[in-house]
């Protein structure tokens, strides 16, 4: 606790520090008139389809020494596209050739189609020889992209359909150009469907965290960039985001083959800041649509409109995405059998006669000392 007596001084401080970095808050105010104008959205009616990957806190298994990742991706209505469980002492090498040789299996497909032997050579984040704990969270993400890559190329989809992933459409765990490779086979697939079966297929991404948003939260409101009223939407300039962001690949577009710049080896989508509610207290949420599919950006979000409106738990946020993440957790009663089978193939590896002593540590708390706290 501060003293009492030196608080003025402190809160003095704190306001003199605030009035000397005034020239942020006046860079931030002349930033957002770039976003202007908005565009109003209207409403389309059309199927939508998601698919998240499940979080990887909930979907943890531990006793130690051993952990367990469940990797689980399903789409919003609760079927389930890709399972499996991976420790962080998997071989990564016979993981990714058990992929390759199952026909079914989404992340086989995916790199087969770019060309890639082993999970390494999909991404530098997964070593031959596992050397670090976080390896599964990446293995997840490129499960999640690789079931993307799936419905969008293999699907057979009998009317317009809109994908959503739980996420931007960027991402850095592809080694060198896989990732815009992968969004050049994406579009060529969609333009495939588009002319021989008339069907048009939309891929967007939706972050629930933003840079964007933060940076511009207070600036976007105080100058009512998106007034009240209506649902609206509007494009985030480069220049904006290269102020966010410290990657050019990051931001660039992955049709730019500019030469003289950095390779876009990390984006294949095109920002955008929406706002399905009418009220200028409404979230926005900031999204990215394939960079080819801009000219559809009205028809993408005025597809999302209705199923964002009857958004829950959380407001104006797409309803079809919140029952996949819903789907995709591994709780409760779930989460409880898993532990309770992973508990008894450890006590499988104990000799029988010490059994009874694995038994006694299963019941004795795991942090004694959490108990001061209740």
């Amino acid at each position: 606790m501060f003293d009492p007596d030196r608080l003025p001084e402190l809160k003095n401080l704190v306001r003199e520090a605030t009035r000397g970095d005034s020239g942020l808050l006046d860079e931030v105010m002349r930033d957002v008139a770039l976003i202007r104008p908005v565009t109003t959205i209207q409403p389309r009616n059309i199927n939508s389809i998601s698919l998240v990957a499940s979080d990887g806190g909930n979907n943890r298994l531990d006793f130690n020494p051993f952990s367990l990742q469940v990797v689980r991706v399903v789409d919003t209505f609760g079927d389930e596209l890709f399972l499996d469980v991976i420790s962080p002492s998997t071989d990564t090498v016979a993981l990714g050739q058990r992929h390759l040789d199952d026909p079914g299996s989404p992340l086989g497909r995916l790199m087969r189609d770019l060309g890639t032997r082993t999970l390494g050579q999909l991404s530098p984040m997964i070593p031959a020889k596992p050397r670090y704990r976080e390896w599964p969270l990446v293995y997840r993400d490129l499960c999640e992209w690789a079931v993307l890559y799936d419905l969008v190329r293999y699907e057979r989809w009998g009317s317009d359909t809109l994908i959503i992933r739980d996420g931007l459409l960027r991402s850095k765990i592809f080694a060198q150009d896989l990732f815009v490779r992968l969004y050049g086979l994406m579009k060529a697939a969609i333009e495939q469907k588009r002319r021989e079966r008339k069907r048009h297929v939309f891929l967007v991404g939706i972050a629930k965290h933003s840079r964007i948003i933060e940076r511009y939260r207070l600036a976007m409101a105080v100058q009512e960039v998106f007034p009240a009223g209506r649902p609206c939407y509007a494009p985030v300039p480069s220049e904006l985001q290269v102020k966010v962001y410290d990657w050019a690949g990051y931001v660039r577009s992955p049709d730019d083959d500019d030469a003289d710049k950095e390779k876009p080896n990390f984006n294949m989508g095109a920002m955008y800041l929406v706002r399905f509610g009418t009220q200028a207290f409404d979230p926005l949420w900031t999204m990215d649509l394939l960079q080819f599919q801009v000219p559809q950006a009205q028809q993408v979000f005025g597809s999302l409109l209705a199923d964002a409106e009857i958004g829950f738990p959380v407001p104006c946020y797409p309803q079809c995405l919140q029952e996949a993440d819903r789907y995709a957790q591994v709780v409760d009663l779930d989460l409880a059998i898993l532990q309770a089978a992973m508990e008894e193939a450890v006590r499988e590896q104990i000799r029988e006669d010490r059994r009874h002593v694995f038994d006694t540590q299963r019941l004795s708390p795991a942090d004694p000392a959490a108990s001061r706290y209740q």
